[in-house]
């Protein structure tokens, strides 16, 4: 493999770990990544939505995060994101370049930045894979009530504990084994009395988010008449 081709890839590893806020899948998987070009350290990426009107604070986050995401590998001197067919694509991709931010992406429109809103995303995520987390646990023989005893040690390897464990460093909670696994957003522990609602609820966020993802994907396989091909 060229230097040039292992640049490519690396780039094309850093957008994978970029996530749609809301959906909280890889942009790459989502298939919202349409051209990754590397030429003497100049990384240029396009990028689409499923629909012109998505909301320009998703948007925004999306090729923000893309740009710091290139930006990250080494090699790479400059990085050029462009987001196509937005009603919103001009602003978005001239203040992200200008590192303007999203306020000054939108003078006299956005009146702060995303931090609250891409930190309330990522607690859904938290809450969705903490929830794919207990069914494991429930597979395994737990209850619902005994829940709250578990440790991360108690989930074992494999997809849904690496989700976990990610997710859990995102909003600062501790990912050693002896932290426990069914708890608030803020670490306070679930208790016994309350698992059935929190549970509940947790698994109503999961679907929403996973029904979203879903629904997104249709949409951008209608817009760009992608019906016969895998989204995924």
């Amino acid at each position: 493999m060229t230097a040039l081709g292992t640049l490519h890839d690396a780039v094309t590893a850093a957008l994978a770990t970029v996530r749609d806020p809301e959906l909280d899948e890889s942009i790459v998987d989502l298939g919202f990544v349409t051209e990754t070009i590397v030429v003497g350290g100049h990384a240029q990426v396009r990028l689409r939505l499923p629909t012109y009107f998505c909301a320009p604070n998703f948007a925004y986050l999306m090729v923000a995060d893309a740009n710091d995401a290139a930006r990250s590998v080494p090699g790479i001197g400059s990085v050029s994101i462009v987001l196509e067919d937005h009603f919103a694509s001009d602003d978005i991709n001239n203040g992200v370049a200008a590192g303007a931010g999203f306020v000054g992406s939108f003078p006299g429109e956005a009146g702060a930045e995303l931090t609250e809103l891409r930190r309330n995303f990522r607690r859904k995520a938290h809450l969705a894979a903490m929830e794919r987390a207990c069914r494991v646990l429930l597979a395994l023989g737990w209850t619902v009530e005994s829940l709250p005893q578990a440790h991360l040690r108690h989930l074992p390897a494999g997809a849904a504990r690496d989700s976990l464990l990610r997710r859990r460093a995102d909003i600062d909670l501790p990912v050693d084994d002896d932290a426990l696994l069914f708890v608030g957003d803020d670490g306070t522990p679930v208790p016994p009395e309350d698992a059935p609602v929190r549970l509940r609820f947790a698994r109503t966020v999961r679907v929403s988010i996973e029904g979203n993802a879903h629904l997104c994907r249709g949409l951008l396989a209608t817009r760009y008449n992608l019906a016969e091909e895998d989204p995924r």
